[in-house]
């Protein structure tokens, strides 16, 4: 039987090879210029399941499965999934974790209310490294 804790935050590391625009449900259309953006997500039951689901959406790019912003994202052929980062916990600190690279100075947001419709905390849930 696997111990290993199975909920916490993670980050995917997702690199825009070339100038796209995109429609992120909801949020409307959006610019992504080419370079390396960090989406924050959390998952606090099935963590790895979350993940291995955003990898095969990005390796596929089968749109009928679109359900998160990152989602629709992930599904262009332009953009690729290049690293997760897991951040196993029984607590929900994917706000803090976010907050990180941009309390560092190393990136901006690109897209207010990204990934964080129901989050009081952070204006986006996406950051462009600088």
């Amino acid at each position: 039987m696997n111990n290993e804790l199975n909920s916490g935050a993670y980050q995917l590391y997702i690199k825009v090879s070339r100038k796209v625009k995109i429609k992120i449900g909801s949020l409307g259309e959006f610019i992504f210029e080419p370079g390396i953006y960090v989406y924050t997500g959390s998952a606090m039951k099935n963590l790895r399941q979350r993940v291995a689901r955003h990898q095969r959406l990005s390796s596929d790019k089968d749109k009928s499965k679109l359900r998160w912003h990152i989602d629709y994202l992930l599904s262009n052929k332009f953009v690729h999934l290049e690293e997760i980062k897991l951040f196993p916990s029984t607590q929900k600190e994917e706000c803090e974790i976010n907050q990180i690279l941009l309390n560092q100075g190393k990136a901006i947001i690109p897209i207010e209310k990204f990934g964080s419709s129901d989050c009081h905390n952070c204006r986006s849930h996406l950051v462009f490294l600088i």
